[in-house]
């Protein structure tokens, strides 16, 4: 799927925002409107590219299987919409992703590292590379929990999640208890200490060591 995407989107650099990707896909929804009148919004307008369209919506469905925020955005859509129309929302979802991946030349955070490898070897199995068998990849340490946090995998990992919790802590007046609102849930999973109700009338966690 991710080379009939490439093939079909070719130069990133033509799409001056994600919004004008999933048009050339043809994942956007279509919009009736006469005059001044209010503007109704329909079904997707499946013009453009129906071959990478189709792909997307099964990557969809396999995104939907698979932990991670796409399962968390296909389920809430689902719960909206219904399970067809989420997949087609989570493969619109997708076609933003791959516009900025590509725009900004970066990595999935979410990727699974032994995953990946795993499909790269097999790239290069099918291309003519010469087998190597009962050698581990560039990814088997990862697998392994005692040795996870060592690779450079789990380095990265920690250190882009570390910044995600900081972007992510608030910073907004404290509350009648003392402490910020919301801050005590993220900093206590950060730290590894438990969360328990305090006295608050409200029930709000605190963090409490373990």
């Amino acid at each position: 799927m991710a080379l009939v995407l490439m093939a079909a989107i070719g130069d990133v650099e033509r799409f001056a925002g994600p919004e004008k990707l999933v048009g050339y896909l043809g994942l956007n929804p279509s919009v009736r409107q006469s005059g001044s009148g209010p503007a109704y919004h329909g079904r997707i307008t499946k013009q453009g590219r129906g071959n990478a369209r189709g792909m997307l919506v099964e990557a969809g469905w396999a995104a939907a299987r698979s932990p991670g925020p796409l399962r968390s955005f296909f389920l809430r859509a689902q719960t909206q919409r219904g399970q067809h129309l989420a997949a087609v929302a989570t493969a619109r979802k997708l076609a933003i992703l791959i516009w900025r991946l590509l725009t900004n030349g970066e990595s999935y955070f979410w990727a699974r590292p032994a995953l990946h490898a795993e499909k790269l070897r097999d790239l290069e199995l099918k291309a003519g590379y010469q087998a190597a068998r009962g050698q581990t990849g560039t990814a088997h340490a990862y697998n392994i929990k005692s040795q996870r946090p060592g690779t450079a995998v789990g380095r990265a990992s920690r250190s882009r999640l570390h910044a995600l919790c900081c972007r992510l802590e608030p910073k907004g007046p404290k509350g009648a208890h003392g402490c910020r609102k919301g801050g005590a849930t993220i900093s206590a999973a950060r730290q590894g200490s438990h969360l328990a109700p305090c006295s608050s009338p409200r029930g709000h966690l605190c963090a409490t060591e373990g």
